[in-house]
């Protein structure tokens, strides 16, 4: 497999008044093309941090991250944005659709943010909307979806730009869990169709342990617990 992602000696540090509070301390991570990773552990213990310092929606205080071979840490915040939308799909607890918008067109976002033309953009939408169970609820608006459709309509948002790697930040963790298990199975499967790597913090140990590596972040480090290569 093709090493996409790498994390060497992270850290992350937050000034609080006088307190300097050390959030990662030394995080090292390797992530390959098409793998599937979970990140559990207590609230507050900085795993959303983690994945936003991945997305490059955030900087390390030290440390380097390596995307494609690339060190990424001091790009320019415009070279960060471009990438950040060429390279990463994200899904969050909760969907964040824009209220305005169809079912369609939220999912259209991320193609006309790169100035792809409407109509291609269109139909990549609605055959993601179609794979994930929402075909003939297209031109719905989030307030007329249920909360496990518009969650199944962030998922074909974060996925319609074919991203090489998607970060989830409790993708599942607002919905019921037999919801839950639906939305993450379609997720799963559309995510291994298009060989994204998939980075994952949850809560669920059940919905982490069937994925192909899990980690636990817990007083700044990162620890192996699981791997089923």
């Amino acid at each position: 497999m093709q090493n996409i992602i790498k994390l060497n000696n992270v850290r992350k540090e937050f000034t609080k008044g006088t307190n300097v509070v050390e959030v990662l301390n030394g995080i090292d991570l390797t992530i390959d093309q098409g793998e599937l990773i979970a990140i559990i552990g207590p609230s507050g213990s900085g795993k959303t941090t983690l994945l936003q310092i991945i997305g490059l929606l955030d900087r390390p205080t030290k440390g380097d991250l390596f995307v494609q071979g690339e060190n990424q840490v001091d790009l320019t915040d415009k070279s960060r944005s471009r990438l950040r939308n060429q390279f990463f799909g994200f899904v969050y607890q909760f969907h964040h659709l824009i209220n305005e918008f169809s079912a369609l067109e939220n999912t259209m976002m991320p193609l006309l943010v790169r100035n792809e033309k409407i109509k291609d953009a269109k139909s990549i939408a609605h055959k993601l909307l179609s794979s994930v169970g929402l075909e003939g609820r297209e031109h719905h608006k989030p307030h007329e979806l249920s909360g496990g459709e518009c969650q199944r309509v962030a998922v074909a948002r974060a996925l319609v730009t074919s991203p090489n790697v998607i970060l989830a930040d409790e993708p599942t963790g607002n919905l019921d869990p037999d919801t839950a298990e639906k939305v993450f199975e379609k997720f799963i499967n559309l995510n291994r169709s298009l060989n994204s790597s998939l980075v994952m913090v949850t809560h669920n140990h059940q919905l982490a342990a069937t994925m192909d590596r899990v980690f636990e972040l817990k007083y700044g480090k990162l620890i192996e617990i699981s791997n089923k290569s």
